[in-house]
């Protein structure tokens, strides 16, 4: 779900400012003396030979004689903090594990779909309500496999991707695989407006009770939002390994940043300091992009595959900053304007 990149977009009636960029020096980074740069340079490497722009072909083959990593990113990168006139926002996401089965029995009944061969892209197809009332997926074959919960498969669907462990204990590695082209509908948002809950107290986790605590409410609320996603089997990675980013390669916990890819190279080392309750300063990489993440201060954090990771990505909306490290020649022409 990458986003094309924009000189200007019109929003609200206003055209967006174009980002700045500053050039920092590292003693200005909260916390950089302090974190693991190898971890951080492990992570670089896994994407850095995708990174399709000269200005990084040395960089990454420097990085492949595994230097000392403090070094490295001190000596041949440049902090780079890039404003728009958007506030920072970092939130969290994760990959969903649903327990479910291939054949449909017992208590996994709710399926997981490939996307239709009827849709044709940027066009809209049925909405989900559409799609459930009409029984319109009901003996086309589509079916990878079957969960044991209504709202565990709609949260897939938000996320986009992930596990679904069988009862024999292997799992099923599922990804975006196209959707039908509907706009999406908080549900959390909905519940408030209808006074269900205050807005500090929305969380997946109380969605989830109050839909099973109201199976007919709780069905109705999920057809509001007419947005339904489509899946794909995922065999480029082990199940045990991290999903997929926007990369083609795994992300890793805790180290993979989700960015907007027009303004936050893909592949880019991103120095975060995120604030609140659980405040982290942390060198992360740009490796996944996400349809809500738009911004030159707005970013995801990865936080791995299950429900701690989810409960802990989910209690995630805080400021801070991000600096982006860019390669030093780089970095001073995009703040003096010359590219």
């Amino acid at each position: 779900m990458i986003k094309s990149a924009l000189s200007a977009v019109m929003l609200a009636g206003a055209v967006m400012a174009e980002p700045t960029y500053k050039v920092l020096e590292f003693s200005d980074l909260d916390g950089w003396d302090a974190d693991d740069h190898s971890a951080a340079l492990t992570v670089f490497l896994n994407t850095c030979n995708d990174i399709k722009d000269p200005s990084w072909s040395d960089i990454c083959d420097l990085a492949k004689t595994t230097p000392p990593a403090r070094g490295f990113f001190e000596t041949l990168f440049k902090p780079v903090l890039i404003e728009d006139e958007k506030d920072a926002l970092f939130t969290g996401y994760y990959e969903p594990e649903l327990r479910g089965s291939t054949k449909r029995e017992g208590p996994y009944q709710f399926p997981i779909y490939q996307k239709p061969d009827d849709i044709v892209s940027g066009e809209p197809w049925l909405t989900r309500r559409e799609i459930q009332e009409q029984n319109a997926m009901v003996g086309k074959g589509l079916e990878i496999a079957y969960a044991d919960d209504a709202f565990d498969v709609f949260s897939l669907q938000i996320q986009g991707s992930g596990r679904v462990r069988l009862p024999d204990g292997t799992f099923i590695r599922v990804g975006y695989g196209g959707s039908n082209g509907r706009k999406y509908s908080s549900v959390g948002k909905i519940l408030i407006e209808r006074g269900v809950f205050e807005a500090h107290e929305v969380s997946a986790d109380r969605i989830r009770k109050w839909v099973r605590d109201n199976p007919n409410d709780g069905a109705e609320l999920l057809r509001e939002n007419d947005s339904f996603v489509f899946f794909r089997t995922v065999n480029e990675v082990p199940a045990d390994q991290g999903p997929l980013g926007a990369m083609n390669r795994s992300v890793t916990p805790m180290r993979t940043l989700a960015v907007d890819p027009s303004i936050t190279k893909l592949g880019a080392p991103v120095w975060l300091e995120k604030n609140g309750r659980d405040p982290l300063r942390r060198l992360m990489i740009a490796q996944d992009t996400g349809s809500a993440i738009k911004g030159a201060q707005r970013a995801d954090i990865f936080y791995g595959t299950g429900k701690s990771a989810g409960k802990a990505a989910g209690a995630i909306k805080d400021g801070g900053r991000m600096i982006v490290l860019l390669p030093t020649q780089l970095a001073y022409a995009k703040a003096s304007g010359d590219i």
